[in-house]
């Protein structure tokens, strides 16, 4: 990156350092949590509207409808997180390239051929003439869908076990008051469930940054496998030969996470305070209480 960095055998003391932390591989690895963050930002609202959807499902009078909700939740929770991870994106990715492949394939053969899954080069997707930016994104955006179909389906049962903890005296009111069912979910259920919710939200928020390591399997390269490329123990054959370091890579990694994960308690706490001013709920007294 720097003149000085043209030759790293020949230099030494900081200069090494300066040169080590700014190689190209490093700014790949900074990049990376760019990467889990931008994860997080786009699975976590993601996830929550998916749960939104599967608890109000799961609430509906028609059986067909209510069935659906209940399943989703169920089905996916009752998987392993790493089993659905590693069967999901494999499955989707085929679905996906399938039917691509009934539209653009010429012969619209059947793409299994024993145990291969072979469609034509113009199903492939991305193509294979296609840049490493798009190759990258569609990995990217698989992750995303997978992270937010999983959580989404514990989000689902948080709001629905949440919904169902709003008084239905509440409701009932409501509704003699001559609210429609509709306004009666939108302006007296949704609101008040929210405090009763957020335990649970964030207990599933602290999981979610810690199962951000699994990307590596969706084909994501992140801050974890950086360090673990960049920590081991490199040769004379490696521009800048060192020793096994991934002790002190992985040690990064964990003030990271601590750092993230109490960062986020805070903000919780506040908005979980702030939920609870006027609620007759046991935080919401301990409030009236002290105030």
């Amino acid at each position: 990156m720097f003149a000085a960095c043209a030759d790293p055998k020949a230099i030494e003391g900081l200069t090494w350092a300066m040169c080590y932390l700014t190689s190209g591989k490093h700014l790949d690895f900074y990049w990376s949590f760019v990467t889990v963050l931008g994860l997080l930002a786009i699975t976590a609202p993601t996830a929550l509207a998916m749960g939104f959807a599967g608890a109000t499902a799961s609430r509906s009078r028609f059986l067909p409808v209510s069935l659906l909700g209940k399943g989703y939740a169920a089905i996916v929770r009752g998987v392993p997180d790493i089993v659905f991870f590693l069967f999901f994106v494999i499955a989707l990715d085929q679905g996906i390239e399938y039917l691509k492949s009934l539209a653009v394939c010429p012969d619209h053969s059947w793409p299994w051929q024993g145990l291969e899954f072979r469609v034509c080069p113009e199903a492939k997707v991305p193509l294979g003439k296609s840049s490493a930016i798009w190759h990258q994104a569609y990995g990217f955006a698989l992750a995303v869908f997978t992270f937010a179909l999983v959580f989404g389906a514990f989000a689902a049962n948080v709001l629905y076990g949440a919904m169902n903890a709003v008084p239905k005296a509440q409701l009932e009111t409501a509704e003699a008051y001559g609210m429609s069912q509709s306004q009666v979910f939108r302006r007296i259920l949704v609101p008040q469930m929210w405090v009763f919710a957020l335990p649970g939200l964030s207990n599933l928020w602290m999981i979610l940054i810690k199962a951000t390591p699994l990307l590596f399997l969706l084909g994501v390269k992140d801050i974890v496998f950086w360090a673990r490329e960049l920590g081991g123990s490199k040769t004379q054959a490696y521009e800048y030969p060192h020793p096994d370091w991934r002790l002190w890579y992985f040690l990064g990694l964990l003030v990271f996470y601590l750092a993230f994960t109490k960062v986020s308690e805070i903000v919780l706490a506040r908005i979980s305070a702030r939920l609870s001013h006027g609620q007759a709920t046991a935080a919401g007294e301990a409030m009236r209480k002290a105030g």
